[in-house]
């Protein structure tokens, strides 16, 4: 089991990123919601075979945030500074929901930068989804915000949504956490710029090895939109997790990580 470090990288915002193990470095990002603690699971056991890191992005966690508004293409921009500090000329890219679309943004912009992307409970963007659901999606959260409340007064509600039917007290507990320490203003400006971004294009001319996985049981991105995603990048691996919400690392670890470790040994060098 390979024990984590923690490293800044600047310059501002700095970013905060923990990491495990050696070799070919593995990328996770986590969703809207989340931080850096949402892969500690995936950590020693990715980092047996990659440098595996996982980060706080811009605003979130350890992470600076800085004033005024966010583009979200600023985070694909972080990630080049990720992988540079890590002398990573190229990089096994995964992201969950907010994460697999930076990834996925990542991938068109910085073609040349990956090396396998792990697409995770996420869609191409909002304009795909219905009105209802997008309308649904800021009720829940920005709203509450802007009327007074905190993270940690909206956090469980919403983790309930997320997760799957049968998820463990010690999942929905984890989410809950990691949602209670968003902070808030940094939230609300990954909420709006998330949701004003344009559906994502230029999937189709993805070249490198891509798996895109899905909880079974995901409200938010379900299984029809992981095989639209699946459909559009050529030669895209799927893979649905049974009995899993819309964190299936979280949720259904171990089966979580069979699925993606298989994929990325797959398309490791070797040494």
């Amino acid at each position: 089991m390979s024990k984590s470090s923690t490293v800044t990288i600047g310059p501002a915002p700095k970013l905060c990123v923990e990491f495990a193990g050696a070799g070919e470095l593995l990328v996770f990002m986590h969703g809207v919601g989340g931080n850096r603690t949402n892969w500690r699971d995936q950590l020693p056991v990715f980092g047996a075979h990659f440098t595996a890191a996982a980060w706080d992005a811009r605003g979130y966690g350890d992470s600076e945030d800085y004033d005024g508004p966010l583009n979200f293409k600023d985070f694909a921009d972080d990630l080049v500074r990720v992988l540079d500090h890590f002398g990573a000329t190229r990089a096994h890219i995964a992201g969950l929901s907010m994460g697999g679309r930076i990834a996925m943004d990542f991938a068109v912009r910085y073609p040349d930068r990956v090396r396998t992307l792990t697409l995770v409970d996420t869609h191409p963007g909002f304009s795909g989804l219905s009105e209802e659901d997008k309308n649904e999606f800021v009720r829940l959260r920005k709203e509450p915000l802007e009327a007074g409340k905190e993270p940690r007064d909206i956090a469980e509600p919403i983790a309930r949504t997320l997760v799957g039917p049968n998820a463990s007290e010690q999942a929905l507990r984890r989410l809950v956490d990691s949602m209670a320490a968003l902070h808030k203003h940094s939230y609300i400006k990954a909420v709006e710029a998330t949701i004003r971004t344009e559906r994502q294009q230029g999937l189709e001319g993805i070249a490198v090895p891509t798996h895109v996985i899905v909880g079974a049981e995901d409200r938010l991105t379900p299984p029809e939109v992981a095989r639209d995603i699946a459909a559009t990048i050529p030669n895209a691996r799927l893979t649905i997790i049974d009995d899993a919400g819309h964190l299936p690392n979280i949720e259904r670890p171990e089966a979580f990580d069979k699925a993606a470790l298989e994929f990325l040994l797959e398309h490791k060098a070797v040494d």
